[in-house]
């Protein structure tokens, strides 16, 4: 074989290479928009961590420490039904229910705690190995983040590892707060972008990418964080997202670009 020819073909191989660990070999990751069909107010001193509806009730929860607190809220009417402050040092993260309960995580504690879903009562608390960051419930099983490209599956009875997928493209993204769709898609925030990932949980590949920049004016911009929380509104198309220190709850979709 010629020698530069056989220089070009490895080159080539390389660069095919290079592109499937991006995310596959010269196929780009759809892009989503999202469609704004409704604001609610929220806490603008909240640094939200963690966002979940369930029936007829939302939860959230917050970090950093001293300040960090889940709360329970009426869905239509906003007003709060129970919250639970969690002590100090303990820098709360991602909220998620499951069965008869709703799970906290910490960021750096190791410590997840379980709720009562109506009072937000501790249950108790199990140890982890590693940094939490964002928890969603799919098929009563536990997904959690750790702030890398991979997603742990969890035995929400026993809080024990049971699996992980690691994403098969986008592997700079920093998995943050999670939602567990119907579709059983997964959503998660790309921290500290303001960019959401549609994520096939069990093959790990991304199956959209959501720019969420446009949300905020300017004015609100200069006093808000990244955009963390994703819930699934059930029954319904719908999605309601929140950001850390934002002064709204938007209710949207995402919507396919044609």
């Amino acid at each position: 074989m010629n020698p530069n020819r056989r220089t070009s073909a490895a080159l080539l191989a390389l660069a095919l290479l290079a592109m499937a660990a991006c995310g596959g070999a010269g196929e780009e990751t759809p892009r989503w928009r999202i469609e704004v069909l409704g604001t609610r107010p929220h806490d603008p001193g909240a640094f939200t961590q963690g966002l979940d509806v369930a029936g007829p009730v939302l939860y959230e929860g917050t970090g950093k420490p001293g300040q960090s607190w889940v709360r329970a809220t009426d869905l239509g009417t906003g007003a709060e039904l129970a919250r639970a402050d969690l002590p100090a040092p303990l820098f709360g993260e991602g909220v998620a229910t499951v069965h008869d309960s709703v799970w906290q995580l910490t960021w750096q504690d190791g410590v997840a705690v379980e709720r009562d879903p109506g009072t937000l009562a501790e249950r108790r608390r199990v140890r982890y190995e590693g940094e939490g960051w964002g928890l969603c419930a799919r098929a009563g099983t536990l997904v959690m983040s750790n702030g890398s490209d991979t997603l742990t599956l969890r035995d929400p009875a026993t809080f024990d590892i049971i699996g992980s997928t690691t994403l098969t493209g986008h592997n700079e993204a920093r998995l943050n707060e999670l939602d567990c769709a119907p579709d059983g898609s997964v959503y998660a925030n790309n921290w500290p972008t303001n960019e959401i990932l549609r994520i096939d949980p069990g093959s790990g590949a991304v199956l959209a990418t959501i720019d969420g920049s446009g949300l905020l004016s300017a004015a609100q911009r200069a006093t808000a964080d990244v955009l963390n929380g994703i819930a699934h509104l059930p029954g319904t198309d719908r999605f309601l997202i929140t950001g850390k220190y934002w002064p709204s709850i938007f209710e949207v979709r995402f919507v396919q670009e044609r």
